[in-house]
């Protein structure tokens, strides 16, 4: 109880701010419908009107955790489309949408983290690609994901390349990077005294990599793979933007042109869920890690 009670401080004032912006941000809708049917309104008439508008400009908590209830139990349960009716999830619901954004990611995450420790490797052991390779990293991600991504859609497209891994491949370019900073510094975090005790032992290059460099690394590792893992999910969600069909991205521009502002923050908040989730799930690998490695997470 005495950790929990910090958290739901922080959480009530955040809800509390929610509420009063949602109020501010929607009153003005409810004085011009007012004014056009020639009445006046209090703002105690205001504020309960604000909460429950069809298309506010910010949507009451309330609203979108019943957004997210009809969207993710009902329609699987109920919806004729849903998992109990049909067998298969619905496309109308969040978690086929979910579950698509989901499979790019970790397919993005894996293909951009395995190749960021190899790209370490060779940074490490290689004083050429040190001095080549490092800055070109640094300076591909100064080009926005934003334009780069329609660019490698209409690419990939044009040679028959679709479905799960243009999007997989923007989740990657987001992730390795991460990976890369992290994973040169900590092969580099071993001292002097311990990389001369493997010269004394007449240890290869291999062996220092992987008896002395890797383990050392493995903290830098998992802080970086929770980063990258989290860029590959926003990777993926902006690629999903100009495909269409289904996924998180493709949800929140269906809900930008209708004006769903209850629906695009339905949608964001399963992001964040997804997010916390699998950072979660990379946090959890790193305390087990660490721990059969005598260290502390």
């Amino acid at each position: 109880m005495r950790n929990l009670a910090p958290v739901l401080v922080v959480v009530g004032c955040i809800m509390a701010l929610w509420y009063s912006a949602a109020v501010m941000m929607n009153a003005q809708w409810e004085r011009d419908q007012a004014g056009r049917a020639g009445v006046t309104v209090s703002w105690a008439q205001i504020v309960p009107a604000t909460m429950h508008q069809e298309r506010p400009v910010l949507p009451a908590p309330h609203q979108v955790a019943a957004e997210l209830w009809q969207l993710t139990f009902v329609e699987e349960t109920e919806g004729r489309r849903g998992l109990l009716q049909s067998g298969s999830l619905s496309n109308r619901g969040l978690l086929i949408h979910a579950w698509v954004t989901l499979s790019a990611t970790m397919l993005g995450f894996a293909m951009g983290a395995g190749f960021g420790i190899l790209l370490a490797v060779g940074i490490v052991h290689n004083r050429a690609m040190d001095a080549s390779v490092m800055p070109w990293a640094i300076a591909s991600q100064t080009i926005p994901i934003v334009a780069i991504a329609p660019m490698i859609i209409v690419v990939l497209n044009s040679v028959g390349v679709a479905g799960l891994l243009p999007k997989a491949l923007i989740a990657a370019y987001l992730s390795f990077f991460p990976v890369v900073v992290g994973m040169v510094k900590g092969l580099r975090s071993p001292d002097a005294m311990q990389l001369d005790l493997l010269r004394t032992y007449n240890a290869t290059a291999a062996q220092g990599l992987w008896r002395l460099r890797f383990p050392a690394s493995a903290p830098y590792l998992f802080a970086s793979l929770k980063v990258g893992i989290a860029a590959s999910l926003v990777g993926t969600i902006v690629a999903e933007l100009p495909l269409g069909g289904a996924g998180l991205g493709t949800r929140l521009l269906a809900g930008s042109y209708y004006g769903q502002t209850i629906q695009i923050w339905a949608t964001l908040v399963v992001a964040a869920v997804l997010a916390a989730g699998l950072v979660g799930v990379v946090g959890a690998v790193q305390g087990r890690v660490l721990a059969r490695m005598g260290m502390r997470a």
